[in-house]
């Protein structure tokens, strides 16, 4: 007997057996198996056709054409931990083994991230963005000014920071990266790019530290992972995530982000990684 994929019609996501048929995690799997590759990879294909299925199934909700009705409150709960638990299980799986993310597996996850936060927002389980309290309200028209990546605090790192629009007049406006890089003019693409990169990594090195709050590192790597894949979509109506210059790299990066923040939001919600009934 081999290890298998547990999975209904009904279930959202899907879940691993060992050989005895009792439920388990990929990363205890690869421990044992002499196929633990082949494990990993049978887990990335599933999650890429669960994301498919959940697009399918509640495509409406996550683009937030409507609000969920009080059933549907129960699968978006039920979706973003699902997807947060295998991106978890896969991420440490992969570094058990020492293997190297690619495009396709930092694609895989970022997607499964980028449904995951969907999923939470209209539960109202997102943490503020970095520097929401501070920033001025946009009027309409278009707006003049200069980019700029922002931290809330250099003292703290691990509280990160945003893209803002400094304007002539002396507001802060928020911006994003995909207006950045989509929609304005006079931008260093590759330097917008570099910098959010930076911003997103230094959060990350420093969410291990002992004054870090578990929340607040969350909030920050959740914004700026968010506003990184929201900008590597393959198109302005789809959630799948397309890696490109950054290659390897970034697929490294997105995986530590999405770790991060489900280990960081685990401590407030500690039953975040709490395997769901196996289907019967």
């Amino acid at each position: 007997m081999r290890p298998r994929i547990l999975q209904t019609d009904e279930q959202i996501g899907f879940s691993w057996a060992g050989p005895d048929g009792t439920p388990t995690t990929l990363r205890t799997l690869v421990t044992t198996d002499d196929e633990p590759d082949r494990l990993v990879a049978t887990h990335l294909a599933a999650l890429d056709d669960a994301l498919i299925d959940a697009a399918r199934r509640y495509g409406e909700l996550l683009g937030g054409g409507r609000r969920p009705d009080a059933a549907e409150r129960e699968s978006l709960h039920t979706l973003y931990r699902v997807f947060d638990r295998l991106v978890h299980d896969v991420v440490l799986a992969s570094r058990e083994l020492g293997v190297e993310p690619d495009v396709r597996t930092g694609q895989i996850v970022g997607t499964s991230t980028l449904v995951s936060v969907r999923a939470r927002a209209p539960l109202g389980l997102l943490g503020p963005a970095p520097l929401d309290d501070e920033l001025d309200r946009p009027g309409p028209g278009v707006v003049g000014g200069f980019g700029e990546m922002c931290r809330v605090d250099p003292a703290r790192p691990w509280a990160g920071g945003r893209w803002v629009v400094r304007t002539e007049d002396g507001r802060r406006l928020p911006l994003t990266l995909s207006t950045l890089l989509f929609d304005s003019s006079g931008v260093n693409k590759d330097a917008a790019r570099r910098e959010h990169r930076e911003a997103l990594r230094s959060v990350l090195d420093a969410a291990g530290s002992a004054a870090a709050d578990p929340l607040t590192v969350a909030c920050a790597v959740d914004w700026l992972l968010y506003d990184f894949l929201m900008a590597h979509r393959e198109g302005p109506d789809s959630a799948a995530v397309v890696l490109g210059d950054g290659g390897a790299a970034d697929a490294a990066l997105v995986l530590d982000a999405a770790f991060t923040s489900v280990t960081a939001r685990a401590v407030v919600d500690p039953g975040l990684l709490t395997p769901e009934p196996a289907p019967r």
